[in-house]
């Protein structure tokens, strides 16, 4: 089996491509634009493995695309290349309407292109799976879990984009027959994620004793998905999911993020200990413009259907990440010193009214 993943030099694609390889399930040819969240050393344990190629080339890019394709022959497209950090859509949304909408719409022309002209056994067998996220259904009300029937109502340029890519994604099943399936997942975390996102940012602070910044009054809730959980999901999705089905994903692990960060400062008070306890770098800075309140995911669906279940558990997922972090220094200082330093993103310099309430 050949699989391809777009964005596979990211977050969730590096660890999607390092079960694959390793476990030697498939041959991954990783397509990859390298842009600033790429990161090449969550690659390292499986560069020199057989089944593994990487190629450097934009999804936008719609003839390069129908080339690769063509050429690669895959079973299964796993497309997970996209910009995801809701803050830098505040105040760079072309960028996320075109790699997260023009490019899923690129892709998937390629993509339909090339599996019109296989053959009807491998037609049937093949698979687009499309990585998503929970927040294209707006914030949950307090007693309400998002399900694949929820309608979607994004409150950002991120979640709109992906809101747009979702659609699309479910058209081409609809008008041309292309095998999709859809993962609208919540919060992922653990080892090589990009440091602006949460978790990591707050273990970098808390090691280097700087100010720990949380929006608001801090109790915006999120559900949290150990990446390897997510991982497993995909593959069943891949290998049992029905055409034309959108699964939620989640941990089961409501926390609000005044929560996370008293949580991380904790195993940091244990990890590495100050004179002070860690708590004491949080600050309360200004909160995200159309920051969601809540996101809770019922995951009834992926469960009866194709019997996934999470194993790891939040605080075990938790330590095991954290103290990625304190150990592979090797990976997130080059980050640190020449990408991002940690400082605050999403903030416009002139904000009208309407945006503001």
């Amino acid at each position: 089996m050949k699989a391809i993943i777009t964005g596979g030099a990211g977050f969730i694609g590096s660890a999607l491509a390092r079960h694959l390889v390793a476990a030697e399930q498939a041959e991954v040819v990783i397509v990859d634009k390298l842009s600033y969240a790429a990161s090449l050393t969550a690659l390292d344990p499986i560069r020199a493995m057989h089944g593994f190629r990487l190629v450097q080339q934009d999804i936008c890019d719609q003839e390069a695309m129908s080339a690769l394709i063509q050429n690669e022959q895959p079973d299964l497209v796993f497309h997970l290349a996209a910009e995801t950090h809701v803050d830098r859509s505040i105040t760079g949304s072309h960028a996320f309407v075109q790699t997260n909408v023009m490019g899923t719409h690129a892709l998937l022309e390629a993509t339909r292109a090339y599996w019109l002209g296989l053959p009807s056994s491998r037609q049937s067998a093949f698979r687009f799976v499309h990585i998503s996220t929970d927040e294209v259904f707006g914030s949950a009300e307090p007693e309400q879990y998002f399900s694949e029937t929820t309608k979607y109502d994004p409150s950002s340029p991120y979640s709109a984009s992906k809101a747009a890519s979702d659609h699309l994604v479910m058209s081409w099943h609809r008008t041309y027959g292309l095998p999709v399936i859809i993962s609208n997942c919540s919060n992922n975390y653990g080892p090589y994620q990009f440091p602006e996102k949460l978790i990591p940012l707050m273990v970098l602070n808390a090691r280097e004793g700087k100010p720990l910044p949380v929006y608001g009054d801090g109790q915006n809730i999120r559900d949290w998905l150990y990446v390897e959980d997510h991982v497993h999901a995909l593959m069943l999705m891949a290998e049992k999911g029905k055409p034309g089905t959108c699964y939620t994903v989640g941990g089961a692990s409501e926390r609000t993020n005044l929560e996370i960060v008293k949580q991380v400062c904790a195993l940091m008070d244990t990890a590495q200990p100050t004179a002070a306890p860690h708590s004491q770098l949080i600050k309360h800075v200004t909160d995200r413009l159309g920051h969601d309140r809540r996101y809770a995911v019922d995951t009834t669906r992926i469960e009866t259907d194709l019997g996934w279940q999470a194993k790891e558990s939040f605080d075990t997922g938790l330590e095991k990440t954290v103290q990625f972090y304190l150990d592979r220094s090797d990976w997130w200082q080059p980050i640190r010193d020449r990408v991002y330093k940690g400082e605050r993103l999403g903030m416009p310099t002139v904000v009208s009214r309407a945006s503001a309430d």
